[in-house]
């Protein structure tokens, strides 16, 4: 289980996120959500120790901060909107890149277990024939696939993605989806996963948070069950917290009735 403890952080001196605590438990996938500038990518920059915070991150009772960067990237693994590859390198040699903390050196010294985990991703997420392709020469979806394939490679018990579906077309994002969904269950894994598409979170995810101005939003409900548990109401089972009279109050929109009228444009 992985519990958030009155969690704040920020940048200079200003917090973003403030008094943030829920818990997630291993084979669920948790949805972020909330409007742009509501503190979900610091959020995750927190809990990965990218950025400095107060509170407490607690993986099975034990404080992430008493880890060592090595040993906390056996654990953690987060994969940001923004990535950058400062030299060229292969597909298999990003991916590769995952199974750094178990080895002695850099792409060096791989055992037949980090081969097979890495051959293992690259078949799951479909890369295989560009394998050998350098990553400059890659279009934005086929990196976002290498990269989130990197991710898995490091076989932690805590993914954080932010917005996993970018530069993915339709079926990408349905099938990337259905692959993690089912991928965190048959592995007991944590994940946590930053969305803006609200379709997408309610497709695929099993608890969420809604986050509103670097808060949890006041509303929903923390008892409903699902992955989370807790005492803030903008935490829970994902149908209670994206219900109407809170999602008006966070956007500002009437989002129901939207989807609602939008969804009927097909009917034809």
């Amino acid at each position: 289980m992985l519990e958030i403890k009155d969690l704040y952080a920020g940048y200079g001196r200003e917090d973003v996120i403030r008094n943030i605590s829920f818990k997630a438990h291993a084979g669920e996938s948790l949805c972020i959500l909330g409007p742009n500038g509501c503190g979900k990518s610091t959020l995750l920059k927190s809990i990965a120790r990218i950025i400095d915070y107060r509170g407490l991150v607690l993986l099975h009772d034990t404080n992430l901060a008493s880890f060592s960067r090595k040993e906390l990237a056996k654990k953690v693994a987060v994969l940001g909107q923004n990535y950058q590859m400062f030299f060229p390198y292969t597909v298999y040699e990003t991916v590769s890149m995952g199974r750094y903390a178990y080895s002695e050196g850099f792409l060096k010294n791989l055992s037949a277990q980090d081969t097979a985990i890495i051959d293992e991703v690259i078949t799951k997420l479909d890369i295989g024939d560009i394998r050998e392709r350098m990553t400059h020469e890659l279009s934005g979806g086929q990196l976002q696939r290498v990269f989130l394939a990197k991710t898995l490679a490091q076989t932690p018990e805590v993914i954080l993605l932010d917005e996993p579906t970018n530069h993915l077309d339709l079926k990408y994002q349905l099938e990337l989806l259905s692959f993690l969904k089912s991928w965190i269950k048959e592995n007991g894994k944590i994940l946590l996963c930053v969305f803006h598409d609200l379709n997408l979170a309610r497709y695929f995810g099993d608890a969420a948070i809604l986050m509103q101005e670097g808060l949890l939003a006041a509303g929903g409900d923390a008892a409903a069950g699902g992955a989370l548990d807790g005492n803030a109401l903008g935490s829970g089972n994902i149908k209670d917290v994206l219900n109407s009279e809170t999602l008006r109050s966070v956007y500002g929109i009437d989002i129901h009735a939207f989807m609602l009228k939008s969804f009927g444009q097909w009917k034809a």
